[in-house]
Order: C-alpha cells, then sequence, then structure tokens
C-alpha cells in the first residue's frame, strides 16, 4: 500500500460517485444490523415496563456514516479511501444513540443486551466512570449483531452509545457550541464546559438517588 494511495481524498465527482454506489452495495447489512439491535432494545424496553412499570430508554437515534465522513476517518488512520477500506477497519458506520431516564439504567440496559448469546462484545469505552478531557461523559460499546442475507450469515459491528438525558443535552450543546466557535475555544469557555459536565454529573447522581428514594418507598406500601 503506497502513500500516495493512504493518503488521497476522491478527486473528482465521478470517483465520489462511485464510492457512494459502493456503499450502497454493502448498506444494506448496517441497515440490517441497526435493526437488529433497536429490536433487541425495544424489546427489553417493553419487559421492563411490564415488570417495573417504567421504561429505561427515554428515546433512542440510529444513524449511519456517510461516505465523506468515512473517507476523513480513514485518512486520520492512514487507511486506504474504499468502502472496502471501511467495512475492513471502521466499527462506527452504523451507530445507535441510547438515551436512558437513570444512570443505573445505562448500565442495566448495557448488561442486558450483551448478555444475549447472539450478541458479540468488541469494545467497551466507559466515558462515564473516566470522562473525557473534555468532560464528555457516555458508555461506549462495539457489538457485533448477526444478519442473515441472501450471500449468508454475516457479523457486523454497531457502535452503541448509551447516556442519560442530562448527559445527552450537554452533548449536544457542547457540539453545537464548538462548532459555532469555529475553531479552537477559549480556554475559560472549555472550563466552563468541564464544569457544566461535572455539575450535571451530580444532578444524575441526585436524581439517581431520588428515583432510588422512591423505589424504596413503593416497596414498603
Amino acid at each position: 500500500m503506497s502513500g500516495t494511495d493512504t493518503t488521497r481524498f476522491p478527486t473528482s465527482a465521478e470517483e465520489l460517485q462511485s464510492m457512494v454506489e459502493e456503499f450502497f452495495s454493502v448498506q444494506c447489512r448496517y441497515q440490517a444490523a441497526i435493526r437488529e439491535i433497536r429490536t433487541k432494545l425495544e424489546i427489553l424496553d417493553d419487559e421492563f415496563q411490564m415488570r417495573h412499570k417504567r421504561n429505561p430508554i427515554h428515546h433512542m437515534q440510529s444513524r449511519m456514516k456517510s461516505v465523506p465522513s468515512m473517507m476523513e476517518k480513514l485518512a486520520r488512520r492512514n487507511a486506504n479511501k474504499s468502502i472496502s477500506s471501511a467495512v475492513e477497519h471502521l466499527t462506527d458506520i452504523a451507530g445507535i444513540r441510547v438515551i436512558c431516564s437513570y444512570l443505573e439504567d445505562v448500565y442495566r440496559v448495557a448488561d442486558l443486551l450483551t448478555q444475549q448469546d447472539d450478541i458479540h462484545l468488541v469494545r467497551v469505552r466507559d466515558y462515564i466512570k473516566q470522562p473525557k478531557e473534555n468532560g464528555y461523559r457516555s458508555l461506549h460499546l462495539v457489538v457485533e449483531v448477526p444478519v442473515f442475507l441472501s450471500e449468508g450469515r454475516l457479523l457486523v459491528p454497531v457502535e452503541i452509545q448509551l447516556r442519560t438525558i442530562a448527559m445527552d443535552f450537554w452533548a449536544s450543546l457542547e457540539h453545537s457550541l464548538r462548532y459555532k466557535a469555529q475553531g479552537e475555544v477559549p480556554d475559560d469557555i472549555s472550563r466552563e464546559l468541564i464544569q457544566t459536565a461535572s455539575d450535571i454529573a451530580l444532578l444524575d447522581r441526585r436524581m439517581q438517588d431520588i428515583h432510588d428514594k422512591v423505589d424504596a418507598l413503593n416497596q414498603i406500601e
């Protein structure tokens, strides 16, 4: 693999169109994997509602990484710029964000999903217990789920991000503010964002404590 091959982006509309067409030929497997994971999570959420009279999952969002985004990530890794290379090297082409009501729900949902015998856990990154330097908190899983297509059984990776409503609120606004800043965020603003993330984490713990106390009262009754 030459240096030129590993650093060059598509140089024409025709090359980009070719990549898009190639991606369409493999996107079915990723869409199927997203549906498989979403269905599993919906079933877990429904069963939890039946047993405990509440839903641990507030809502879910899913997405597939765009071709330009894949090529940019491959460039950062000095990998060949092609769809086949993306399939080989990237584990976040398909992604699901799971927004949970409480902190313990994040870990409960993750455990219930990964304990299923057809789910293969590839990687865990716990940015809740060890936040990123910018204050970001979330639990990231990469799992492989089997999908059955005409070409046979395939194990397809899906990245799952689990976070609380409060964590999602912070992450969404932090991303928007950094994008609006169009470059480096001044140190004083970065410090404020980090402090805000810490404040939100404290609120998450307090809400969890309140929930646990209410649960205890219901058990007494």
